[in-house]
């Protein structure tokens, strides 16, 4: 499969997710688990060069093959932290919204929330729309795994 279009952004585009990613990680919320967010949330979609972007950002933060194997499975092992397991199941919830899911409730934002401050929530919230938005737009031009960022 071939992607359908070569380079879909534009200089205005660029400038936007910039501010988007300079706003996320000054948000509070370690790297690495920002990384984790980003990787579950493309697993889902389907995203593949986001799936293989993330887990190469992810191992440039210092991230462990091991957890990045079994983030797919991150209810099922134990190399997460509770607060990681929070930010994952919230990724879920709020990535998984369509065909009446119920997104993100109020027990799964509690979980959360005794984990992360106001700020650190807006960066996670905002972490997991831009990786929904990068996962659409691949999805819809068939972009191709195999690059990073």
């Amino acid at each position: 499969m071939e992607a359908r279009i070569k380079s879909p952004g534009n200089a205005d585009v660029t400038t936007a997710v910039q501010h988007l990613f300079k706003a996320i990680h000054a948000g509070g919320v370690e790297p690495r688990l920002l990384e984790l967010v980003h990787l579950r949330a493309s697993q889902i979609n389907g995203c593949s060069p986001c799936v293989y972007g993330g887990y190469a950002s992810a191992r440039k933060q210092g991230e462990t093959d091991e957890r990045l194997f079994n983030v797919v499975t991150w209810r099922e092992t134990p190399f997460y932290t509770e607060a990681e397991r929070a930010a994952l199941a919230f990724t879920e919830a709020a990535t998984r919204i369509q065909d009446g899911e119920a997104g993100v409730t109020d027990e799964i934002w509690d979980a959360a929330a005794a984990h992360f401050d106001e700020q650190q929530l807006a960066a996670l919230t905002l972490e997991i729309a831009l990786t929904n938005f990068f996962n659409r737009i691949n999805r819809t031009i068939r972009e191709q795994a195999g690059k990073t960022w």
